[in-house]
């Protein structure tokens, strides 16, 4: 994912967490806020509770890939955070993604087609 469609600033993840809207899932938990650019950001976020380093790296990178491939058909102008729960640590790629896009359906954070 390009460099301009990440939040890397902690500021950015606070501000999503506390002023955006929320939707939650057995497995992820996604925040949403609108933002002024014509483009959305993601950003990514896994608790030590949920495993070891390799684990939550493992997580992050399942996570990033599920949102790359649904890019494209993603609104434009949302920061949106995507925080792992304790279960995706037996998860495997399909449920993530499965699970990612149930989440921007309730979020209504998808193109129509």
């Amino acid at each position: 994912m390009k460099k301009r469609f990440r939040l890397r600033k902690n500021s950015d993840f606070q501000r999503v967490r506390k002023e955006g809207r929320s939707w939650a899932h057995p497995l992820l938990v996604l925040c949403a806020l609108r933002n002024d650019l014509g483009y959305s950001r993601f950003g990514f976020s896994v608790s030590k509770r949920v495993g070891g380093a390799v684990v939550r790296n493992r997580a992050r990178r399942l996570m990033r890939e599920a949102t790359r491939l649904r890019q494209a058909m993603i609104a434009d102008g949302w920061d949106i955070v995507i925080i792992a729960r304790q279960p995706i640590r037996e998860a495997n790629f399909h449920q993530i993604d499965r699970a990612l896009e149930q989440l921007l359906r309730r979020a209504g954070l998808l193109k129509a087609a």
